[in-house]
């Protein structure tokens, strides 16, 4: 993508990367779901540094059960062992666990792999044509606690 040819300014976007801040309504709907006693992980491609430092800068760092990278695994999403990490972590079957993303591919791997899924669609962007579907498609997490019985 012509980054290549530049170091420090790929070395800025990605340091960026970990100054991101959330979307106004994440922290409040996180402290409802755990209230409601529902246990929280990240999933992600990321490195386990990066999302430390991300997290711990939107200040959501400690809203979460298990931080898990697929550094773990050496594969990346949407293999199934990168969803299989979840169920391990958590102790719970596919079917129990509620898998949100804004990456429609995500979305589809995580429901071909059998979690029960939402895609968070921002942009509302047409759906995809992969295997697996979405539960709902929300535009932003405020409606999540509400579908959520919370």
């Amino acid at each position: 993508h012509g980054l290549d040819g530049d170091p420090t300014l790929r070395a800025e976007l990605l340091a960026a990367y970990d100054k991101l801040a959330p979307y106004p309504e994440v922290p409040g709907v996180l402290a409802r779901l755990a209230e409601g006693g529902l246990p929280l992980a990240v999933l992600s491609n990321g490195t386990p540094a990066m999302l430390d430092a991300g997290l711990a800068h939107a200040g959501i760092a400690g809203s979460f059960t298990a931080i898990l990278s697929i550094e773990e695994i050496g594969v990346f999403k949407p293999a199934p062992e990168v969803y299989s990490l979840a169920t391990r972590h958590l102790g719970l079957a596919a079917p129990k666990i509620l898998f949100l993303s804004s990456n429609g591919w995500d979305v589809h791997g995580a429901a071909a792999f059998g979690f029960t899924t939402i895609h968070v669609d921002r942009q509302a962007s047409p759906p995809e044509r992969l295997p697996g579907r979405p539960v709902h498609r929300l535009a932003d997490l405020a409606p999540l606690p509400g579908l959520l019985g919370l």
